[in-house]
């Protein structure tokens, strides 16, 4: 189990971290989120002993995570951690970067998990490429298999599929947390990305201005959001109070609605204009409005500017 307890940390006097306390389970995958700034790399490097605490303790099971003071390497060695740059050696290949620390007792064996990395992350055939001649999403697979390399228990990623083009994404999320989940690695994602969160995450930490403000079951965090900064991380999210628009009986609680929540019908809880269609695929993205406030709601075809339609829940 990780057990971060209490910590504060800050670059000169400013506290970046304040005051984080939470437990993670072996084998878990956790997302970080939350807007940019809000302290998700510095929490990964704390969680790492790249810095030394200003409050508080981490530990992994029976093992303190400690800082610079404490050690001349910096870093944990049941650990590992890949930050956004990604810092692969140039002149040597894809193969050599990912084998760099791995035993060269048995040779088969090396090559054989050299091979079975970088199936995992779609680069067996640039085994023989040299890392200067890759594109920034390439390294960053690369990167990857390196981290993985020597099976570490706990895996900290710094937004890693940031440079990644989304055809390839999607594959190697799927990859690389089946592999996590079948090795029992416990991972920490610190993402801008939901995906990450929605579709991987067993739990999901949300950060703001340093604080942690929530950390729960991903889908129930984001069914059912706090506020509408969480909801946001998730996407566009509409903050309605009823009342304004509708004559309604009863309080006028606050309700937060994603745009698939908000659907056009006949007799609409209230009206709203449409001002702008974005085609998203399988659905347009309207952007409307309402007594001078923006609605987005989604629909299966184009609408009409200046259209006035109904939107129920």
């Amino acid at each position: 189990m990780l057990q971060v307890q209490n910590i504060t940390f800050g670059y000169n006097d400013k506290s970046v971290i304040k005051h984080i306390d939470f437990t993670i389970n072996k084998a878990q995958n956790i997302a970080i989120i939350g807007e940019s700034g809000c302290g998700k790399s510095t929490l990964l490097k704390l969680i790492y002993g790249l810095y030394d605490l200003d409050e508080g303790q981490i530990f992994w099971g029976e093992s303190e995570v400690l800082g610079t003071k404490f050690n001349l390497v910096p870093g944990m060695s049941f650990m590992k951690y890949l930050s956004q740059d990604f810092d692969l050696m140039p002149y040597i290949t894809v193969a050599e970067n990912i084998g760099k620390y791995l035993s060269n007792v048995n040779l088969e064996k090396k090559q054989q998990r050299i091979q079975e990395l970088l199936d995992i992350v779609e680069m067996s055939e640039f085994a023989n490429v040299k890392a200067k001649y890759l594109s920034g999403g390439q390294q960053q697979r690369v990167a990857l298999a390196r981290v993985l390399a020597l099976e570490p228990e706990v895996l900290l990623l710094d937004e890693p599929f940031s440079q990644i083009d989304n055809f390839r994404k999607n594959a190697l999320r799927r990859n690389l947390f089946a592999y996590l989940k079948s090795n029992g690695i416990t991972c920490i994602v610190a993402t801008h990305d939901s995906t990450d969160s929605l579709s991987f995450a067993d739990e999901t930490i949300v950060l703001q201005e340093g604080k942690l403000i929530a950390k729960a079951n991903s889908l129930e965090l984001y069914k059912y959001p706090a506020n509408k900064y969480i909801a946001s991380l998730f996407g566009e999210v509409n903050e309605l109070k009823l009342s304004q628009f509708k004559d309604i009986d009863g309080d006028d609680e606050i309700l937060l609605l994603y745009p698939h929540q908000l659907k056009v019908v006949e007799y609409g809880v209230f009206n709203v204009i449409v001002k702008k269609c974005y085609f998203k695929g399988s659905h347009y993205l309207i952007k409307a409005v309402a007594n001078g406030k923006v609605i987005f709601f989604d629909h299966n075809s184009e609408l009409e500017f200046n259209d006035e339609v109904g939107l129920g829940i």
